[in-house]
């Protein structure tokens, strides 16, 4: 069945509606009936499917069948991500959702060639946070991640809230592997870590005095292995061995 979104704000399970790009896309692109049967989901773990009971007007309005709720996964997982160039942001969006990331933090770096003023960034930011829900409509995710306004490091390290563990990619000499970092953490805390942190850098990687402010922010600098991955490669494989290191069952 075909999916489809309801903000917190709107969710109301005794009177469905499907408004905007959602009802839009029910009615005139996938050409929906009454008495077809949806899903839709809050983005805070609940799910309903639901039958189409009214397409007049701009709205879609649904009656409930069924109704479920999903828990949230073992533990909170935050991307840091410099942005990259060109449409990579949008790769990345989508993979950090099917690999259970509760939020994204888009960062502008040193390096980072795209530069955003404060109205450009937070037309980014909605544009993002779409391809966010557009990803967890596929995959069957419902919890949806937030995505935040692009930042500077400076700020969005003057705002940092806590977390059992923080990360940082790095082609840096010392860096430790992931695996080891996490094996140390659960043998002093006798459990996984509940939030972790994972920075990574634009092309080119974080500038030295990037991560420096990092560490001095108590991030770890990690290696990603001998052969240097792309941006997006880099995003998808640290988030890829979090979920499976700290989503599996105890």
């Amino acid at each position: 069945m075909h999916r489809f979104y309801i903000s917190p704000e709107q969710w109301n399970p005794d009177a469905l509606v499907l408004t905007g790009a959602e009802a839009h896309h029910a009615r005139d692109v996938l050409r929906l009936q009454r008495g077809d049967k949806v899903v839709v989901f809050n983005g805070r773990g609940r799910e309903i499917t639901a039958k189409i009971v009214d397409l007049a007007g701009r709205e879609v309005r649904l009656a409930k069948l069924t109704q479920s709720e999903s828990p949230p996964l073992r533990s909170w997982i935050s991307l840091g991500q410099a942005i990259p160039k060109g449409k990579n942001m949008d790769l990345i969006l989508q993979k950090a959702v099917e690999l259970g990331a509760a939020e994204i933090f888009p960062l502008i770096s040193a390096r980072t060639i795209v530069d955003l003023a404060q109205d450009e960034a937070r037309k980014k930011q909605a544009k993002w946070q779409n391809v966010v829900v557009e990803a967890a409509k596929q995959c069957g995710q419902n919890w949806l991640p937030q995505t935040h306004i692009p930042q500077t490091m400076k700020h969005f390290f003057a705002e940092l809230p806590p977390f059992d563990l923080q990360l940082i990619g790095s082609l840096q000499p010392g860096a430790l592997h992931l695996k080891e970092i996490l094996t140390e953490f659960v043998a002093e805390h006798r459990r996984p870590p509940e939030s972790v942190l994972m920075l990574i850098g634009p092309e080119g990687d974080f500038t030295p005095a990037e991560l420096a402010l990092a560490r001095s922010h108590g991030c770890r600098p990690i290696t990603l292995g001998p052969i240097i991955l792309r941006v997006e490669t880099a995003a998808i494989y640290c988030l890829s061995v979090l979920s499976y290191e700290l989503f599996a069952p105890q």
